[in-house]
């Protein structure tokens, strides 16, 4: 039986040359020490925003430079720990960063308290005053429209000290999942002992071909999750409790409305990408099961066959240095700038693809000020890694151009948008692979291929989405949230959108213990809310062509600089009405009518 690798029997080549962001160790410990004692930098204005436009200017370019270093900071201890989470080292690195994070964070809460409580109009007066001011003018506004949120200077700056302490649930769902938990092994179709890990399952055995190992490993992986249902729960519990608390002490309508509101989107976009995708989505993903039923000989559909290949015969591997040629292919069509940035992320090491004990799960991309971006993933050699290879990307390529063109303050733009240029990737991916080919096995591959992706963020991302939604609706009305209960919601939701032809067992139930997003905020929804957006995009440059593309390279640059709506409006599409989300199901549709057809 093969075995998990630990982080040093990993071949270095797979993983990520951090020494970009600090040569040493030694570098990144004086850069930590050194943002402590210039935290004085900013510092040395409070008191003082109300003295005229070009103090506050000087306080907000010294915040923005010092955040920007913390950012470089932060990033390389946490990259360190998502790589190896067992290293005792990084957990203490992580710590020290986190540390200063709390120092700075509560320091510099002066800075939003002061702005607020400068007399109506005044900060409007400063921006007229000082052209400087312009480049900051969007984040202030955005700050002035929480006003009658702020608590008073000394409790933000209270809240903020306590910044590690409150964000305590998340790192430990992580370090149970990551540090603690172990699987045993399984058998596959052969009798073969093969070793199990959360990398493994997620990555490779859910969508393999031998259905004695697909259902032998969800199994036993599903049989660790219970294991550990209160322990996650209890800390996924207390997370949704904070927040609840947090959005009763600002004074706001509900959890869910202090969550969107940085997110600058309204509760009827919100609602309807959940209510719209799940209703109008669950009859054509109800039909695609079936499909793999009839196809794959099934006497039943069980959760753990959802990912199961139609065509196990014809599932070509890839290994990585194939999907990056083939990537960056694909993404030609974005440009010189852009694919520049493609192939530096392949060839300087900027990706850590390597599988080893300890790495964080799942896949994520970070991009820090003055370096570059980050990805990692746990490479297996399917073109479903290949797919999310470019998804990760895709994020690489926006934010390294908003950075470029933006000002650290405007260059991350509101999580509704952040999804859409990764999902864009995807979807030029399969352009690429179905104009490749004329053959009619590969086209139904690809396809399915595709359909992988939607199914991804209109299915497993959507109906985490739906989760949080009644968390936090039972949470507003004081109902403790357990592990009985999560499992209880989690079972109903998915039992509802596929029907009865779908097994829904206890092991699916667990599902809400696999993903980390329901730490991050109103995160989950707006992978649906991106792929609606990148979708409508995929289609006019299919149409237009080098026209679309400008745009939306145009809306790539713009970072953080507009809103969410503005963003997607530039590119051609409007997210303030449900057509895109409709016609972004209908394709759907129409993809899996073509794929019943080709069988």
């Amino acid at each position: 039986m093969s075995k998990i690798l630990s982080r040093s029997e990993v071949r270095t080549e797979t993983t990520w040359n951090l020494d970009d962001i600090f040569a040493t160790k030694e570098a990144w410990e004086e850069e930590r020490k050194a943002i402590e004692m210039d935290i004085s930098t900013v510092t040395q204005y409070e008191g003082k925003l109300g003295e005229g436009a070009e103090v506050l200017l000087a306080c907000l370019e010294a915040q923005e430079k010092l955040q920007g270093r913390l950012q470089r900071m932060s990033a390389y201890s946490y990259l360190h720990q998502s790589g190896d989470s067992m290293n005792p080292q990084n957990q203490m690195d992580a710590a020290k960063a986190r540390d200063v994070s709390s120092a700075v964070s509560s320091a510099l809460s002066f800075v939003r308290s002061e702005i607020l409580s400068l007399p109506d109009g005044k900060v409007e007066a400063y921006i007229e005053e000082e052209l400087g001011l312009q480049v900051f003018e969007r984040s202030l506004k955005l700050l002035l429209e929480t006003k009658r949120h702020r608590l008073s200077a000394e409790t933000e700056k209270v809240l903020a000290s306590f910044g590690e302490v409150l964000s305590a649930p998340y790192r430990i769902y992580e370090r149970s999942k990551l540090a603690d938990m172990t699987f045993p092994s399984t058998k596959d179709g052969r009798g073969e002992e093969v070793p199990v890990s959360f990398a493994l399952y997620e990555n490779k055995y859910v969508e393999s071909a031998d259905p004695v190992l697909r259902r032998n490993s969800f199994n036993v992986f599903s049989e660790t999750l219970y294991k550990y249902r209160n322990t996650f729960a209890e800390a996924y519990g207390t997370e949704v409790k904070r927040q609840v608390i947090e959005s009763r002490l600002r004074g706001y309508d509900s959890v869910t409305d202090m969550l969107l509101k940085p997110q600058q989107v309204t509760t009827a976009m919100y609602n309807n990408i959940l209510d719209i995708i799940q209703t109008d989505l669950a009859p054509h993903m109800r039909r695609y099961a079936a499909l793999k039923k009839r196809v794959l000989g099934l006497s039943e559909m069980t959760f753990a066959d959802l990912k199961a290949p139609l065509d196990p015969d014809f599932s070509p591997g890839i290994s990585f240095e194939e999907a990056g040629e083939l990537i960056k292919e694909a993404l030609q069509i974005l440009g010189p700038e852009y694919g520049k940035i493609v192939d530096d992320a392949f060839s300087d090491r900027w990706i850590d693809y390597a599988d080893n004990a300890g790495k964080r799960t799942g896949a994520f991309c970070m991009s820090i000020p003055d370096v570059h971006s980050y990805i990692l993933i746990s490479w297996s050699d399917n073109m479903r890694g290949a797919f999310t290879l470019a998804h990760e990307v895709g994020h690489a390529g926006h934010l390294m151009l908003a950075g470029r063109n933006q000002r650290l303050t405007n260059a991350r733009p509101s999580l509704y948008f952040i999804e859409a240029p990764s999902t864009l990737n995807e979807l030029l991916l399969a352009d690429h692979l179905i104009k490749g080919s004329n053959n009619p096995r590969m086209r139904r591959w690809v396809i399915s291929q595709l359909l992988g992706t939607y199914f991804h963020n209109f299915v497993t991302h959507l109906l985490e989405g739906e989760l949080q939604r009644q968390v936090y609706e039972l949470a507003m009305n004081n109902e403790p949230i357990t592990a009985v209960k999560l499992c209880e919601l989690k079972g109903n939701i998915l039992s509802s959108f596929w029907g009865e032809d779908v097994v829904i067992d206890d092991h699916a139930a667990l599902t809400w213990m696999r993903q980390p997003h329901y730490y991050m905020s109103l995160y989950p929804y707006t992978y649906a809310a991106g792929l609606t957006a990148s979708t409508a995009v995929a289609e006019q440059i299919r149409s237009e062509g080098q026209p679309a593309v400008d745009r939306w390279l145009e809306v790539l640059k713009a970072g953080g600089s507009k809103s969410p709506l503005e963003l997607m409006k530039l590119a051609g599409v409007d997210m303030s009405k449900p057509e895109p989300i409709r016609s972004a199901v209908r394709y759907v549709g129409e993809l899996i009518d073509e794929l019943e057809s080709l069988y």
